[in-house]
């Protein structure tokens, strides 16, 4: 298993989408959200300029599609791994056309696509630790959809957990490092906590905000570990147990103003064999422009 965390987090593409104007009034998201989309659309431009000028992540940018509301979470419409790309089959129906497809060959990647019709999987459900894939099984993620995802990635297993509130695995919790799962204190995530096989594999860091729980490692040359993760304006509890990680370099990044749900871009890892590709949360504006000195952050 050592073998395989060697490349964990060492992201070299981030893929992005546009924010519609759609999103306003026909997103996916919860009933208490409200999106102001002239201030989303200079968050993500902030984020932009952070993956690309900060971390020095090549930024391939797609454009916004009015027909596709949620098309700015790109996170969800593919799986990648290593030099393979799985397209995948999101639950909610509307989200379908929302192929990256063209994005990733032109990267180099070997695609895979979920053809079958009774499969379906959001990529916000798919947790990669750098050794083994953990599934949501969620409102978007059915048994089916978790097993072409152990297809496509033979070299790693995969398991599966219980979602039984939220939308995704990732809403309550990702990878705050190598061996390292940040998880929120929750009921809902607790409880899949509790019902989450971990033995003794993985350390685990509880953050009072669900929200919170949800960065982005990445292990950059000559910047080391970097974590992008919420503001102390937003969440200062949870902050400052993600500032416990003092070996890390840590990028404060608000949170979208999208909705409570996350926002990510699709991260590449350099493709060596044993790479790790994918996403967790990012989000985006003015206060994370502080470095504070800790380390993460996801891509590929």
């Amino acid at each position: 298993m050592a073998g395989l965390m060697a490349g964990f987090g060492n992201f070299t593409h981030a893929v992005v989408r546009g924010i519609p104007v759609s999103l306003a009034k026909e997103a996916l998201r919860g009933k208490e959200s409200e999106v102001d989309v002239a201030k989303a659309r200079r968050e993500h431009e902030a984020y932009v300029e952070v993956l690309r000028m900060r971390l020095g992540l090549e930024v391939v940018e797609l454009p916004a599609d009015e027909s596709l509301p949620d098309c700015v979470f790109v996170e969800d419409a593919a799986v990648v791994c290593g030099d393979t790309a799985l397209i995948t089959r999101p639950g909610a129906e509307s989200r379908r056309k929302e192929a990256m497809k063209c994005a990733l060959k032109e990267l180099d990647l070997n695609i895979v696509e979920m053809t079958d019709e009774t499969a379906t999987l959001d990529g916000g459900d798919v947790l990669f630790t750098g050794r083994e894939f953990f599934v949501g099984l969620s409102k978007r993620t059915n048994q089916r959809g978790a097993e072409i995802l152990a297809d496509a990635f033979k070299d790693y297993a995969v398991s599966t957990v219980p979602v039984l509130e939220g939308l995704h695995l990732k809403s309550f919790c990702s990878m705050g490092g190598p061996g390292l799962i940040v998880i929120g204190s929750s009921e809902p995530a607790q409880k899949a906590l509790k019902v989450w096989n971990l033995d003794h594999r993985y350390d685990k860091l509880t953050v009072p905000d669900d929200l919170a729980a949800n960065c982005i490692y990445m292990n950059l040359p000559n910047k080391g570990h970097v974590l992008l993760h919420c503001t102390a304006d937003e969440f200062p509890e949870s902050v400052k147990v993600l500032h416990s990680l003092l070996h890390m370099f840590t990028l404060p990044t608000p949170t979208l103003n999208i909705f409570a749900t996350t926002y990510c871009p699709k991260l590449i890892a350099s493709f060596s064999p044993h790479s790790s590709v994918f996403c967790s949360s990012g989000n985006q504006e003015k206060p994370w422009l502080q470095l504070h000195p800790l380390p993460f952050t996801q891509m590929y």
